[in-house]
């Protein structure tokens, strides 16, 4: 797939000479209806946009700014902004106004690109006064000026516009789990390797001659899905992008798409099968599993029930996976794997396959990636997709690289003799109790979030007694705990789980107790990131003032 001197822009001009026809992106725009675009017009349209931004008259490498959800725009934008000369900034479509503001201003973007948004007018705000802004087709109404008025009017950039493997591609700014956001600066080098690494990993997988089609839902404002599925897929050329609606339409979408291809966050396995357990209880399906031809049978209805029965490999990223979920999915027949890689290396790393995957790994390096531990337990990697460095932080670069060109992650592992990495946590989530010994939470709430009642947790306990753990219950349970019978029900499973979770930690490690939140983690609170991980230091600074009161009431699971 690699070709010496080939960049992401080459692979798209390619397509688009040599299967103009084949339809690439497939968008939903309401009402069951969609309007495919082949990589003829793809194209057409990012070279009419790319001639209408040069006419702006922006520096080169100037950075334009996309506030918008999945959608074909998002793409055609990208490939535009590349044409033209500039570097593209993507801002995650449910950040506040403040952080649309600080992204804007960071990386002094020159024009703003709106698009598909649930929460525009309260966003709108951050968008400086005076910043020229283009609406994408499916965007908010606004008084912009229309992409389909500019392409309309506007003649095609000709020829192939070149970059060079140096210049930025784009600014990724980090979705600040701990703080204010980092702009992470990939070149055209770095996303081309990725592009051509994941491309190369899929087929292998899904095998050369076929058609591959994947839905594309996990913001592509994320690493994990810009290089997974929108790089892969510009240089694949043979997959077809679908785009969802809505959350409302999230499953006719995922009919409509049938991937075989798919990818997505542990949080939203956990739902899918809290979704399936909802239908039928766990019980029962895994009775009806065991029967020879009957669990077939079951496992294929399950699966075509999710939308996801003509998956050949399904993957899992961005944070850790249960090794109990991933079980119970290849046991409905689905391949599903995990892997590994940040912003920092384009989400280029590391993945399981069918030759190497065990509970809690998350697989070998992929080609190109050089892995190891650093005598304080620390995952070093040197990746092909690495970063150039963080916009505008160059004391960061000095920090997050060893002498020899690693970089350093941040987070534990143990490596295995035949390349198998295992995470153990992350450096800067260890904390110390009063005991004066070292917890790592990620290990523990791994245990939790194994259990069919927690959807997220988190521990902690920074100089007290013992940690404890924070627990938001399943969503399909949360409205039944004005129940009495439910609640008792619910303390007694919760009491048995940390009994079960403390006879397999250490015991500096052990939680004195469970608490059960009453106020969802969620985006829109700013527990959770835009990807679904949990803002720690956000979660424990809005509990602080209860912590004292857990720890004096003495009992093993408490409502907060």
């Amino acid at each position: 797939m690699a070709s010496p001197g080939k960049l992401i822009l080459d692979y798209v001009f390619e397509h688009a000479e040599t299967t103009p026809g084949r339809v690439y992106l497939t968008q939903p725009i309401g009402n069951g209806q969609v309007v495919d675009y082949t990589w003829a017009q793809v194209v057409d349209q990012s070279r009419r946009m790319a001639a209408h931004l040069r006419s702006r008259g922006f520096e080169p490498g100037a950075r334009i700014a996309m506030l918008s959800k999945n959608c074909a725009h998002f793409i055609m934008a990208e490939l535009a902004i590349w044409m033209a000369g500039y570097t593209t900034v993507a801002i995650f479509p449910t950040e506040t106004a403040d952080t649309v503001r600080y992204v804007l201003d960071h990386s002094e973007a020159s024009l703003l690109f709106v698009g598909k948004l649930d929460t525009w007018p309260q966003q709108q705000r951050g968008v400086p006064q005076g910043l020229p802004c283009i609406a994408f087709p499916l965007a908010p109404k606004t008084d912009f000026e229309t992409w389909d008025a500019i392409v309309a009017r506007t003649p095609p950039i000709p020829g192939r516009p070149q970059r060079r493997p140096d210049d930025l591609a784009m600014i990724l700014y980090t979705s600040g789990s701990t703080g204010t956001p980092k702009g992470v600066m990939t070149s055209f080098e770095g996303i081309t390797r990725a592009g051509e690494g994941i491309s190369r990993d899929s087929r292998s997988r899904v095998g050369e001659d076929t058609d591959n089609r994947m839905l594309s839902y996990l913001p592509l404002a994320h690493s994990f899905e810009r290089s997974w599925v929108e790089a892969s897929s510009l240089v694949d050329g043979r997959t077809h992008l679908f785009f969802a609606e809505s959350l409302d339409t999230f499953l006719q979408d995922l009919r409509r798409a049938r991937p075989t291809l798919f990818i997505s966050v542990p949080r939203l396995w956990l739902k899918f099968q809290q979704g399936v357990f909802a239908k039928m209880p766990p019980a029962k399906l895994d009775r009806l599993l065991k029967i020879p031809i009957v669990g077939k049978l079951v496992a294929r209805k399950v699966r075509k029930g999710l939308g996801l029965d003509q998956v050949i490999v399904a993957g899992s990223g961005s944070a850790p996976i249960p090794p109990d979920l991933i079980a119970w999915y290849r046991r409905i027949g689905l391949a599903l794997y995990e892997g590994y890689g940040m912003t920092e290396d384009n989400s280029y790393s590391h993945s399981s396959n069918a030759d190497f995957n065990a509970p809690g790994y998350v697989g070998v390096a992929l080609p190109g990636v050089q892995v190891r531990i650093s005598l304080e337990g620390e995952i070093e990697i040197k990746s092909p997709a690495r970063l150039v460095g963080y916009y505008k932080q160059p004391e960061l670069d000095a920090q997050s690289f060893t002498e020899d060109g690693f970089f350093r992650t941040g987070d534990l592992g143990e490596l295995r003799e035949d390349g198998m990495l295992r995470l153990t946590g992350r450096a800067k989530e260890l904390f110390k109790t009063a005991k004066g010994k070292y917890v790592a939470p990620a290990p523990i709430e791994n245990r939790l979030n194994a259990h069919p009642m927690v959807e997220l947790s988190l521990v902690s306990g920074v100089g007290q007694p013992a940690a404890y753990a924070i627990v938001q219950l399943a969503e399909d349970l949360r409205p039944r705990l004005g129940d009495a019978a439910v609640r008792v029900q619910v303390q007694q499973e919760l009491e048995r789980l940390l009994d079960e979770v403390n006879r397999e930690v250490a015991e500096y490690e052990q939680l004195r107790m469970i608490v059960v939140t009453r106020e969802p983690w969620a985006i829109e609170n700013g527990f959770l990131t835009p990807t679904m991980k949990v803002r720690r230091t956000r979660i424990e600074a809005a509990v602080q003032e209860q912590v004292e009161r857990w720890y004096a009431g003495g009992q093993k699971v408490q409502w907060a």
